[in-house]
């Protein structure tokens, strides 16, 4: 008969297999995503967008590819959207912007005006112009893994003023969703400074996000009414939901293999 310990060392060799195999099934998911060139190629219908008076077109980019004049489209609109959203904090900001702005994982989708739109006088410098069409806007995002989860996390969505209020937004938010799923990832995350109200109504609101149980608010609310941001999640699985979204206690009882059978809520 076999002993308790030899059938605990068994119990252990089974489970950290299981380990290892999960942590390989997620970096080959992070992997074969990352490895694709264009992903707006598998949404032709969401490749352009023409409502409300705006007339745009969509293109995919990478952080590692980037023009000089794309760079510094990328940094003015940053500094218009946002400087005033992080005050005091922005220049140190800005640095770590322009650090994940160029790194080789950093994929983007690029908004351009059709040239026959109407230019505002703003949009028609010469660095806005950026090597093609007039930009309007552009989302960066990545895959990266949060909690032993394979996630899209939008690092930027950032429209000039002329794009706003028009939905575009909500159709970029929806597009990155639909990329997230079809690459079987199991969420989408992002992080909204506490002091854009207007962004956190229009994830909380408009596109149901939730505030994420890794969102230093609900890590431990001391802390986080000291931190300026919120971590937001949208999850498409239970799993997601769980790990990204349940409380802390939840995902600690997870972690330990305690939670079989529990469903989101």
């Amino acid at each position: 008969m076999e002993s308790k310990r030899a059938q605990n060392s068994k119990e252990k060799k089974i489970r950290r297999k299981e380990v290892l195999e999960k942590k390989k099934a997620i970096d080959d998911t992070i992997k074969k995503a990352a490895a694709v060139k264009d992903h707006l190629a598998s949404f032709p219908p969401f490749c352009q967008y023409n409502r409300n008076g705006l007339s745009v077109y969509l293109e995919s980019g990478s952080g590692d590819q980037l023009s000089s004049l794309i760079k510094k489209y990328i940094q003015n609109l940053l500094k218009a959207n946002m400087e005033g959203m992080y005050g005091s904090e922005w220049p140190m900001e800005e640095k770590v912007k322009r650090r994940e702005m160029i790194a080789p994982e950093a994929r983007y989708i690029f908004v351009r005006e059709f040239p026959n739109s109407t230019p505002d006088e703003k949009s028609l410098k010469a660095d806005e112009k950026a090597g093609g069409d007039r930009l309007a806007g552009f989302v960066h995002y990545r895959f990266i893994v949060e909690e032993d989860v394979p996630v899209v996390y939008v690092y930027e969505l950032q429209l000039e003023s002329c794009a706003q209020g028009k939905g575009l937004g909500k159709f970029l938010m929806q597009l990155i969703e639909l990329i997230a799923r079809k690459n079987q990832v199991g969420a989408v995350m992002l992080t909204v400074q506490k002091t854009n109200v207007a962004a956190m109504n229009f994830y909380m609101n408009k596109l149901r996000y939730v505030v994420s149980s890794i969102s230093p608010s609900r890590v431990d609310p001391l802390i986080g009414a000291e931190k300026s941001y919120e971590i937001l999640c949208k999850a498409f699985d239970t799993e997601a939901k769980i790990r990204l979204e349940e409380s802390n206690e939840t995902n600690l009882a997870m972690r330990n293999g305690t939670t079989q059978g529990l469903g989101a809520k």
